[in-house]
């Protein structure tokens, strides 16, 4: 199982040579994990060989963007992915929005009232935090009190009109989608449904179908249908009886890296190596999950991975003690112990 583990690794670039860009490690995955910003810079960092200001400096150039385009949760893409992801895999997500929006106290009127008001602020280049579009919506006669003003700019950006880019004193702002990513990638649902089978398995691979289902929200008669055309240009690897599928030269790639990947890894939460599959355990054994995920909070811990198993949970350090504090799952080994050490200190 840890060589399981250790081929995602080489897959994703957390090994061997990196993604070429901040955006093209974005690319690779199709979309990583971005519930918390500043944990998505460094997992896009470790990918890429650049530094978080660089990534920092992607969403700020417009190549990469922040938003909600599959299971209603935050992801980095690349600009040009965001509207196909969208047409793609929002509408489940959104199917649920009206029950949702009764709760919080919004009707359709108000909805599209915040459309209208907020287009109208951001047309031309503008660009709002969240505290002045919300501010604007207000102003606008759309209520945002509560959990309305959170819905409200999720629906806007799930349905394609906002979406997080650019960066203001560590604040993301939201822009217009449209202005943002001018030039969009346009699929066909067949052609988009191929896509991200392909994406999907060669970025994350060796995973399976579940795993493509759980990670992107879909069903598995969509991923089946993708499948049928990504497969000539993947390998099968069974494991446990269980196919799973990955770009054909990822093997290569964890050869050419091994004695990195047997190393000691330090990622952030809620890290693509974790969230990206429906079943972790080859990274993440059963009996320790509940320590990444203290009280199943959905708040996942940054991890410690040793020769491709998570072995402990890191933290900055508090007070004039270590710089990093780790929570072992056992015991560490000495050479695991300072391996930790040097790692974090050369963390992006």
């Amino acid at each position: 199982m840890d060589e399981l583990s250790m081929l995602r690794m080489a897959a994703q670039r957390l090994v061997g040579p990196p993604a070429a860009s901040p955006v093209e490690a974005v690319r690779l995955l199709t979309a990583v994990q971005g519930q918390e910003l500043p944990g998505a810079l460094l997992s896009v960092a470790l990918r890429s060989g650049s530094t978080r200001a660089q990534v920092t400096a992607a969403l700020d150039d417009g190549s990469v963007v922040r938003s909600w385009p599959m299971r209603g949760t935050l992801h980095l893409t690349a600009a040009d992915d965001l509207p196909w992801l969208l047409d793609l895999l929002a509408e489940r997500a959104v199917r649920g929005a009206e029950k949702r929006r009764a709760v919080v106290g919004l009707t359709g009127a108000d909805v599209e009232r915040a459309r209208e008001v907020a287009v109208a602020a951001l047309t031309g280049g503008g660009a709002m935090s969240r505290a002045e579009l919300l501010a604007v919506l207000d102003a606008g006669g759309v209520p945002t009190a509560g959990q309305r003003g959170y819905h409200l700019l999720w629906w806007l950006s799930q349905t394609g009109s906002l979406v997080m880019g650019p960066t203001r004193d560590g604040d993301q702002l939201f822009v217009l989608l449209d202005e943002w990513a001018p030039a969009p990638r346009r699929l066909d649902r067949e052609e988009a449904l191929g896509e991200l089978a392909l994406r999907y398995f060669s970025g994350h691979g060796p995973a399976t179908v579940a795993d493509l289902v759980r990670w992107a929200g879909t069903t598995v008669g969509d991923v089946r249908a993708g499948l049928a055309l990504a497969r000539p240009h993947l390998e099968t690897l069974t494991v446990d009886g269980t196919e799973h599928l990955m770009d054909p030269g990822t093997p290569q790639r964890l050869a050419a890296a091994r004695a990195e990947a047997e190393g000691v890894h330090l990622l952030p939460g809620f890290d693509e190596l974790v969230l990206g599959y429906a079943d972790r355990s080859c990274t993440v054994p059963a009996e320790h999950a509940a320590r990444i995920v203290p009280g199943g909070n959905g708040v996942f811990r940054p991890t410690v991975v040793s020769a491709g198993r998570a072995v402990a949970t890191w933290r900055t350090g508090r007070g004039k003690g270590r710089p990093v504090e780790v929570e072992p799952f056992g015991e560490l080994t000495p050479a695991e112990a300072a391996a930790v050490d040097v790692r974090y200190a050369a963390l992006p």
